[in-house]
């Protein structure tokens, strides 16, 4: 495994060197949010944010050749019992994060340790990509929900007290969007987890896949969200951005392993866009608003 994420390191800063639209939106978007650090130390970041990424692509491909129980070798759990005592209630849960760490790692492994969830992602637009990720994704028992009659679904699924992973950190231009603070910018953010949450009851689990040395993995699950009172859009919103603090808690903390090169913010001037990084989803190419 440390072999693997070398050479996926080696991947992400062949992307750094060559990608130089996607290298100068990442440093930017740093240089936003981290105001007082020096242009230095935010290149220094994104080089390694880069690196991260090409780690992340070679250890799910890796990951994808492994037993399940070679996988859980890897792997060790942090608040578990959390996640347990969400499904106790008998509402289901609401497993949200973001791009962050090792995300897609962590469904894989919770199917296996836990129980198999059903994934909120959108199909890319590279038959092949997107037919190799639905391969992997499913690969340990878990499901894969996209958009069209996503809510039906989803809500059949909390209603059997089973989990429900959501992203919540890309820009939305949808209807159903909500704008919260993230790293002191508005930006918008789906509604659906916080009105799925409201609707149903379910626990709101933030989930975050962190990187250990020699080539070993944790998967901590934090204290469950409460949703303010009431069930109107204000609640919605309150709820959403409780969410999204701790999503940008575990971004300030490890803000190596976050999608910087995303264009999370509209305010980019536009002489300095570029496209997305990864293949968009055929239907929803300008959001990730699964529900």
């Amino acid at each position: 495994m440390r072999a693997v994420q070398a050479g996926g390191a080696l991947l992400g800063r062949a992307f750094y060197l060559f990608d130089g639209g996607h290298r100068r939106l990442a440093l930017q978007n740093l240089q936003h949010a981290f105001p007082l650090r020096t242009p230095d130390e935010c290149r220094q970041i994104s080089r390694r944010m880069f690196e991260h990424f090409g780690r992340l692509l070679m250890v799910l491909l890796k990951f994808s050749t492994l037993t399940p129980q070679q996988m859980l070798a890897l792997v060790e759990f942090d608040g578990e019992a959390r996640v347990r005592a969400a499904h106790a209630r008998g509402r289901g849960v609401l497993l949200f994060t973001g791009h962050f760490g090792f995300w897609e790692i962590n469904a894989l492994v919770h199917a296996l340790q836990i129980e198999p969830i059903s994934v909120l992602a959108r199909p890319l637009d590279n038959p092949l990509l997107h037919e190799l990720l639905e391969r992997v994704r499913r690969s340990t028992g878990n499901g894969v929900i996209y958009r069209r009659g996503a809510i039906r679904r989803v809500l059949r699924a909390l209603a059997s007290n089973q989990a429900v992973a959501v992203l919540i950190d890309q820009h939305m231009q949808s209807a159903d969007a909500v704008y919260v603070d993230f790293f002191n910018r508005p930006a918008a953010t789906t509604s659906a987890l916080a009105a799925l949450a409201i609707k149903t009851g379910a626990a709101v689990v933030p989930v975050f896949a962190l990187p250990l040395p020699g080539g070993r993995f944790r998967m901590v699950y934090e204290h469950p969200v409460e949703p303010p009172p009431g069930d109107d859009e204000a609640a919605i919103r309150e709820l959403t951005q409780r969410c999204t603090d701790v999503l940008e808690m575990y971004v300030r903390r490890y803000p190596e392993l976050w999608l910087w090169m995303h264009r999370r913010w509209r305010d980019v001037p536009a002489a300095d866009r570029v496209g997305p990084m990864f293949p968009a989803g055929r239907v929803e190419a300008e959001a990730d608003d699964q529900v």
